[in-house]
């Protein structure tokens, strides 16, 4: 870990003092922070108004005024292009009923649920089909590279099942490529398939459950064709008459590195309906709190989450509550603790709630393109992610800014002890433009935060309050350090 300068051995102490043994009575606005506040407005943001908060929806527009509302009332100035708005457009596809999937085997029809049995890919096209099921393995056609799961099959209209996610392993010592969705897609789409179901690798030691996401490639959107996750029950279904399991197929093709391809004699039935948009308009939302030292307030500390999640699903809403409205929840009551304390800080603050996270990092992305200001006068960036589940605390890109971490180690010592010892580098998430732009910066996330990543059981009552609680004050002190003064932006280590 780099060493500290004689200079910031004194202002740690400092700070170090001053966040020593808080009370409620300390004037630091900490006494606005409680659970009640925190999951009052996790609770709004998961409601059915925002409906998962799919930037380019209806209800993510409302999500982001709603948080505009609060930076208002917060009593922050304005920050984005327009009000508090930062406007870009994303791709946006709109899910709706009607909803049927079957399979269909020569003795009898199954018919599933969605959410149990299936869900569609967030970029799924439209369909009504009734067409034979091929196995392609991995979904890959390399043959350059001398593996090509759709060699020696013939798959013109037909729907493929493929694994969800590449090999472990290399051929000719380079990885296969075509790890999203999007990019398979297309490759089944091109040898001629007109749908394609993804299944998590069964042999994993902790195989993927079903989930709802976005996050899905560059490339073409093929707007109407098929593109669902399936259970490996329903896999094990389609593969009936085969006298072959899900997990036996993955064995042949991983011990021999060749592909196992075949058509399986049964069936499925689709039907979906979407509505695909290549250009929406979303927006970060940005407020901003001035700081009150002639000199420091050139200065900015960036405290941010992303405000998205991945939507709905013909009725089947997916609300995010720890990933991520635990950390918008937590961004708003910060700016409110900053609004309340009697101490003002030094340091100007931008607080962000970004959009399109769940995408690729599109709304933090755009918002590090479009820095007004020198990035060197940006002294830090927080990132809130997931941080109400769990038993205990991370902060992360602690190996890229060790002097940030430690004081927010320090900080949790003498307040909370609930922070764990491992951390790591290169960013993470929303920070990772940052981190990529050389501004040091921070990862909150509780530990064992992602039982129910993605999933519609990511409720507001499944979050521990007490621990949600102090994660945000362990955040808000330790901004509270940077803001003040107490921390001289440091070289970010790659």
């Amino acid at each position: 870990m780099k060493s500290f300068n004689k200079v910031k051995i004194i202002s740690l102490f400092i700070v170090f003092s001053f966040v020593s043994g808080f009370s409620q009575s300390d004037g630091l606005g900490l006494e606005s922070i409680t659970s009640n506040n925190l999951m009052q407005t996790v609770k709004t943001l998961c409601s059915d108004e925002f409906n998962g908060r799919l930037p380019g929806s209806v209800g993510y527009n409302k999500a982001a005024e709603f948080a505009a509302e609060k930076f208002e009332q917060t009593g922050l100035k304005p920050a984005g292009d327009e009000n508090y708005f930062q406007y870009f457009d994303v791709e946006y596809n709109k899910i709706d009923s009607p909803i049927v999937f079957k399979a269909i085997t020569p003795q009898e029809i199954y018919s599933y649920e969605i959410g149990k049995d299936f869900v569609f890919r967030g970029f799924t096209g439209y369909a009504d089909l009734t067409l034979p099921v091929a196995f392609c393995g991995y979904g890959i056609s390399r043959p350059d590279l001398g593996y090509d799961d759709y060699e020696n099959i013939d798959i013109k209209n037909k729907v493929v099942l493929v694994f969800k996610q590449n090999p472990t392993w290399k051929t000719k010592d380079s990885t296969l490529g075509g790890e999203y969705p999007r990019e398979k897609a297309i490759v089944a789409y091109q040898h001629g398939a007109k749908g394609i179901l993804f299944v998590s690798r069964p042999n994993d030691e902790k195989p993927q459950p079903l989930i709802g996401s976005v996050m899905h490639g560059e490339g073409e959107q093929l707007v109407d064709f098929p593109q669902l996750q399936i259970s490996t029950d329903v896999a094990a279904v389609l593969l009936k008459g085969i006298g072959v399991s899900i997990s036996e197929c993955q064995r042949r093709i991983d011990e021999c590195q060749t592909p196992n391809s075949f058509v399986t004699g049964n069936e499925v039935n689709i039907v979906v309906n979407t509505q695909y948009t290549q250009h929406a308009q979303t927006m970060n939302v940005i407020g901003f709190l001035e700081g009150n030292d002639p000199i420091l307030k050139k200065e900015y500390l960036i405290i941010g989450a992303h405000l998205d999640h991945v939507g709905s699903q013909a009725g089947l809403l997916f609300p995010g509550a720890n990933d991520n409205a635990s950390g918008s929840a937590a961004v708003i009551e910060i700016a409110k603790a900053f609004q309340k304390s009697e101490l003002k800080p030094k340091r100007s603050i931008l607080f962000i709630l970004f959009a399109s996270e769940e995408q690729g990092l599109y709304g933090s992305n755009y918002f590090v393109e479009k820095l007004k200001a020198d990035t060197s006068k940006i002294v830090a960036m927080f990132n809130l992610d997931c941080i109400g589940y769990g038993d205990s605390i991370q902060v992360g890109n602690g190996k890229s800014s060790p002097e940030l971490w430690e004081i927010a180690k320090k900080t949790d010592d003498d307040n909370f002890n609930l922070l764990v010892e491992n951390t790591w580098n290169g960013g993470g998430a929303d920070l990772t433009p940052f981190y990529e732009k050389g501004i040091p910066g921070l990862y909150f996330v509780s530990k064992y935060s992602y039982d129910h990543l993605h999933q519609p059981s990511d409720t507001p009552e499944t979050l521990n309050p007490k621990l949600y609680e102090k994660i945000v004050k362990l955040v808000y002190l330790t901004a509270r350090n940077v803001a003040d003064g107490n921390y001289n932006r440091e070289v970010v280590l790659k």
